[in-house]
């Protein structure tokens, strides 16, 4: 065997394997002072508890894209731009309304990202002005596409953006036309800032991917929109709701569950699970859940809560021994739904959130950028002989 011919290791879904090295956020598990262990999520070293409870997205966006926590004017400044610059060119609204009434939101919003970018230059990534509008015009303009292609899809008309209201009240408001509770605003502030960023997660490296080729940035989001869209990755809140309502009550947990695992031992629970945090429950999951018992206090219970809290409770009895918890999937459904925000509209709100962590990639990868090229472990055969078509059987 010559030194071409030697195998590399093989890991299936380059589980382990370090893609890029970056100082944007940090994923792990510490063993607290009573020496249980826990989730640990930082963003640029600040823990996601802190930034949850003190901070708003557009600082954490700040955070985020820039690597540091901006000055009162700075903050005022980038905020500013941001909610001058909601509004959509006429053009990717005629566009949205020629989309499918049926299409799934996903779909619709990474062909409106991509769209974005037929009206910028595409040859201006070394100008830091470039970048920061690219930075300015996509925080701005994608929550604006997801409301606009809700309401189209009912026959609407899109609601326009008001530079009033902040961030998360103003994304509310183009839903619904109605200013929302400020608890509502509140918890939907802290939800974008607990889907930001994760580290290199399937959709973080599909924007990485494309970003060093050089691409523009609305490709890069529209790359990892395409990516987010996977139902083992952002689309699992969705799925989670829709698990919940098959179970439909608390009796019916348990025999739900133990008939999955005789169907299949390694069954899938949407919701549950993590490739880093094995043994313990996401960090943001718990934060969600606090949110969303804030939310039932305020308006009302939900029962596919109770159907949640014993699902947890039963699959930790069946899957606790294999370090399988709840992960951020599994609360933010149920936050979004008591919210009056469509099932399907759940993945398209994590997108608008991680929009600040994919261009925060983006912009490192820029830094010292070299394009991906992995390699690749051949299976199959050599020096086959072609077979004309009148002798193949």
């Amino acid at each position: 065997m010559t030194e071409g011919d030697r195998k590399p290791e093989y890991r299936a879904g380059l589980e382990g394997v370090p893609a890029a090295e970056s100082s944007i956020s940090y994923v792990g598990i510490q063993t607290t002072d009573r020496g249980e262990k826990e989730g640990v999520l930082e963003y640029r070293s600040i823990p996601i508890q802190s930034l949850a409870a003190s901070s708003n997205f557009v600082e954490t966006a700040f955070l985020l894209i820039w690597g540091r926590l901006p000055t009162q004017t700075e903050l005022t400044d980038f905020a500013t731009e941001i909610y001058s610059h909601r509004r959509i060119k006429y053009r990717i609204v005629d566009m949205m309304k020629c989309f499918p009434e049926t299409g799934h939101p996903m779909d619709a919003l990474q062909a409106s990202a991509a769209a974005l970018g037929l009206f910028y230059s595409r040859h201006a990534l070394p100008n830091p002005d470039y970048a920061r509008q690219a930075v300015i015009r996509l925080l701005a303009k994608i929550p604006t596409m997801v409301a606009a292609f809700q309401l189209m899809r009912k026959g609407n008309y899109m609601v326009m953006p008001r530079d009033d209201l902040d961030y998360a009240a103003n994304f509310l408001y183009m839903l619904t036309e109605k200013e929302p509770d400020p608890i509502v605003a509140k918890v939907m502030d802290v939800c974008l800032i607990l889907h930001a960023e994760h580290t290199m997660n399937a959709s973080t490296f599909s924007a990485r991917v494309t970003a060093s080729t050089l691409a523009d940035p609305y490709t890069v989001i529209a790359s990892a929109v395409g990516t987010l869209a996977g139902p083992l990755h952002g689309g699992a809140n969705e799925e989670v709701i829709l698990m919940l309502k098959q179970i439909g009550t608390v009796a019916n947990v348990r025999p739900y569950v133990e008939q999955c695992l005789a169907s299949d031992p390694k069954y899938k629970f949407m919701g549950f699970g993590h490739r880093v945090y094995k043994g313990v429950k996401d960090p943001r999951a718990m934060i969600l859940q606090d949110l969303a018992e804030q939310l039932f206090q305020k308006f009302g219970y939900d029962p596919y809560y109770d159907v949640a809290l014993e699902l947890e409770r039963v699959l930790e009895e069946h899957l606790g021994a294999r370090g399988i918890y709840p992960n951020v999937d599994y609360y933010s459904g149920l936050v979004y739904r008591k919210m009056g925000i469509p099932a399907d509209l759940f993945t398209p709100v994590f997108a608008i959130a991680r929009v600040a962590g994919w261009l925060a990639h983006w912009n490192e990868q820029l830094e010292e950028n070299r394009i991906f090229r992995p390699t690749q472990i051949y299976t199959g055969q050599h020096q086959q002989a072609y077979v004309g078509i009148g002798d193949r059987g």
